[in-house]
């Protein structure tokens, strides 16, 4: 359950820190070359790999009623 709780709470800051950063960098950002826009598409798998945030959800849900 701390593992479930740990990865759901860094994909969400790391996705929220990388969208923010590429808001700062305009249109920058959305180019492959910068490694704000690589940060932010690595942010976007990290929410789905090893298990998506709404499993890890579940998984928390489950263990708060039981």
């Amino acid at each position: 359950v701390n593992a479930s709780m740990a990865k759901w709470w860094a994909t969400e800051l790391q996705k929220r820190v990388a969208d923010r950063c590429l808001q700062l960098h305009g249109g920058y950002g959305y180019m492959s070359e910068y490694r704000v826009a690589r940060a932010f598409l690595d942010s976007r798998i990290q929410t789905i790999y090893g298990g998506t945030t709404e499993i890890m959800k579940e998984i928390i849900g489950r263990s708060l009623l039981a």
